[in-house]
């Protein structure tokens, strides 16, 4: 795998955030405007983007073959909930901050930033393969991820029905059913879903312009949970899925999006669900500047 193309996407991450962090400094961004862009982002534009990841003209292949992609996912999501319940106990922290853990063992950034790094690693025809991880992926979020981070006592079933997730559940729905919609259609969606990503990333900066950060790279647990999250939990679903012998566009993506950073809308989740905002966008601060390193080097073992 190419080393510096890799890292080259997560540099061009990285600079977004940057100006999302500039933005609250110059006083364009405030924590109301925060508040607003993430209610922007998960109620219109991720919808939009989840709905156009199967509707904007992509060639979808066969339901046996899709099929088989989710036998392998189901290997996928069992480790990660495998982390998720061992890790908080290893790393310790408060009950809010083992919640914190928990969400970021089950949910790396399987969109925001696997995108590009999938499509700069393995070729256009490989986002497909992301897509369909994400499809369940996007379910889980948006539904068990507020009542992880709110708090079980706090769940309401009302975030069932949020716009994101009855667009997953379409989305899913669509790919199965090999159900394709006019050009136009997936165009229009496409267009707004684009700005999710930088939306996203730019809120994430002016978030972290709000916290101490100055020694965030001083705290163990942040180190501990990096490490769970970009080389423990990548590496062991290689050494799982190698002998299987898979194919290895098949094989790159999955380990590959194992070796996300945590999910940036983890800090949007956390704002809209009172969850431990501080712990949150500092370990998505921490794994994404670390994940420059840790991606490339994932790859180089594929």
């Amino acid at each position: 795998m190419s080393l510096m193309t890799t890292f080259g996407k997560m540099m061009v991450i990285l600079f977004a955030i940057a100006m999302g962090f500039l933005a609250n400094r110059l006083g364009y961004f405030s924590e109301e405007t925060n508040r607003k862009l993430t209610k922007l982002v998960l109620n219109i534009t991720m919808p939009c983007m989840i709905l156009a990841s199967v509707l904007a003209g992509n060639d979808l292949p066969d339901i046996s073959a899709i099929i088989s992609f989710f036998k392998i996912l189901l290997i996928f999501y069992g480790l990660e909930a495998l982390f998720m319940l061992v890790a908080p106990h290893i790393i310790g922290g408060t009950p809010a901050q083992k919640n914190i853990w928990r969400f970021v063992c089950l949910f790396p950034n399987a969109s925001f930033i696997a995108y590009p790094v999938i499509e700069a690693l393995f070729g256009e025809g490989a986002i497909f393969y992301a897509v369909m991880l994400c499809l369940p992926y996007n379910v889980i979020n948006f539904s068990f991820g507020p009542a992880l981070l709110g708090g079980g006592a706090r769940f309401q079933w009302k975030a069932l029905c949020t716009p994101a997730m009855i667009c997953s559940a379409v989305a899913l729905a669509f790919a199965l059913g090999g159900v394709r919609a006019p050009a136009l259609i997936g165009d229009m969606l496409d267009f707004v879903g684009d700005v999710t990503v930088p939306l996203s990333l730019l809120v994430l900066g002016s978030v972290l312009a709000g916290l101490k950060t100055k020694n965030v790279f001083a705290k163990p647990r942040l180190w501990a949970l990096s490490a769970f999250r970009l080389l423990i939990m990548p590496v062991t679903l290689l050494l799982i899925l190698r002998p299987v012998g898979l194919d290895p566009v098949v094989l790159g993506v999955v380990v590959v999006e194992m070796a996300m950073p945590a999910a940036v809308n983890g800090a949007m989740l956390c704002m809209e669900y009172n969850g431990d905002i501080e712990s949150m966008a500092q370990t998505i601060f921490v794994t994404t500047i670390l994940s420059v390193v840790t991606i490339p080097l994932v790859a180089m073992l594929l």
